[in-house]
């Protein structure tokens, strides 16, 4: 018996229906921040990943040649294709560009508890908005899709600018070591790292930095910094509008990458892997041809979101069972046909069963029996049947409709 690939899942029908309502929320979430929805390629050219992250991804990815021999990649992530889109369709539209997106992407990584090799972003990209506003309101975003979602999580938001002035005076390389030690919290490699590099001195600052939880004692520690300004003013509009978040100028993410403006959040019962959504301020426009505009964006886990929301309810929804003779069926057809014109998700027998047969599957699957034999043919009727309870009537086909729809019992 052959399985599906390792990484990858078959979602059922309530799964699915529970993922659709989910997803829906989110969109119009967006939508009604004024962010409408795009859509880019599976896949695209390899190089697009590569410009971005660097040769060293391309182990992470599903990649392929073409007939034409051409290096090609599924998706790994959002935001490349819809930057690189940007510059491809859309550079004269009026600024800033509000788009989102919900797209599969593709690892080739461990599979593990919240961790995919097919899995699903939610994203939105702010580009031609590169002010403290800007920034305020994708996080703003973020936060309001993820709790219309109905998921309780920790935001935490930073800025690199203080950890960037305090590492200005050093090499790329060492630079990028130190980075990602404070990223790891390992605090006996950082030390090591500074002492071979003679620069002892910028340990007790950085660990300070990333205890630092307002933009004053971030300060206080660094010095001003030329960002100073807008990094309070976008504190300013997140505290007027009442966020929960923790302040960290700690957070170390892409520092290649990202410009200004980092933010991350993590729900509670994932385990190791409880990132739920990353973003930040970013410039990517150029470097895929384009001029060198400002963005900010973020890219949300749907399936750890999932994850997280934990149990998935039954369909809610209200099913009606049509019963029906042989010498009826014509008309269970139509019975059914007025049923579902009404948005009332209705079954009919497909298989042979005698009517017991079909009162017996229905008390399984149904809420609502609705008995559609000859005598009902002949005079126009159906006889409505409340599964719960019991109670029975003849009625019109509208009446028994009208029925189902407020709840009769």
């Amino acid at each position: 018996m052959l399985q599906k690939p390792r990484g990858t899942r078959d979602f059922l029908p309530d799964e699915m229906e529970f993922r659709r309502t989910k997803e829906a929320v989110m969109r119009r979430t967006a939508r009604h921040w004024g962010y409408r929805e795009i859509c880019t390629p599976t896949f695209e050219h390899q190089e697009l990943y590569t410009l971005r992250s660097g040769p060293g991804i391309v182990g992470e990815m599903y990649t392929f040649q073409d007939k034409g021999g051409r290096e090609l990649a599924l998706r790994p992530e959002g935001t490349a294709a819809v930057l690189r889109m940007f510059v491809n369709e859309a550079k004269v539209l009026s600024r800033p560009i509000r788009w989102c997106y919900l797209s599969d992407c593709y690892r080739y990584e461990r599979p593990q508890k919240g961790r995919y090799r097919q899995f699903w972003q939610f994203g939105a990209e702010l580009i031609g908005a590169d002010t403290p506003e800007g920034d305020a309101e994708v996080i703003l975003l973020a936060d309001d899709i993820l709790r219309s979602a109905g998921l309780d999580y920790d935001l935490h938001i930073g800025h690199l600018a203080p950890m960037r002035h305090i590492l200005r005076d050093l090499a790329e390389d060492v630079r990028r070591e130190v980075m990602a030690l404070l990223d790891k919290k390992n605090y006996e490699g950082l030390a090591a790292a500074l002492s071979a590099c003679n620069r002892t001195e910028l340990e007790e600052p950085l660990t300070a930095l990333l205890e630092a939880r307002t933009p004053e004692e971030a300060f206080a520690i660094c010095g001003d910094v030329p960002e100073k300004e807008r990094i309070e003013r976008m504190v300013e509009i997140l505290n007027s509008q009442g966020l929960a978040y923790t302040l960290n100028f700690g957070i170390v993410r892409g520092l290649d990458y990202y410009t200004g403006m980092v933010f991350e959040g993590f729900a509670a019962n994932l385990g190791a892997e409880n990132q739920v959504i990353g973003g930040g301020a970013y410039r990517l426009a150029k470097l895929f041809g384009g001029e060198d505009v400002g963005s900010c964006g973020f890219g949300i886990g749907f399936d750890r979101v999932l994850v997280a929301l934990g149990d998935i309810p039954p369909a809610a929804d209200t099913v009606v069972a049509v019963v029906h003779t042989p010498e009826s069926r014509g008309y269970a057809f139509s019975v059914a046909k007025s049923f579902r014109e009404a948005g009332i998700r209705t079954e009919l027998n497909l298989l042979d069963r005698g009517f017991g047969g079909q009162m017996k599957h229905a008390g399984k699957t149904a809420d609502y029996a609705v008995v559609a034999g000859v005598r009902e043919a002949e005079s126009g009727t159906v006889t409505l049947k409340a599964l719960a309870t019991g109670t029975q009537k003849e009625c019109s086909i509208g009446d028994a409709v009208d029925g189902v729809t407020t709840g009769w019992h």
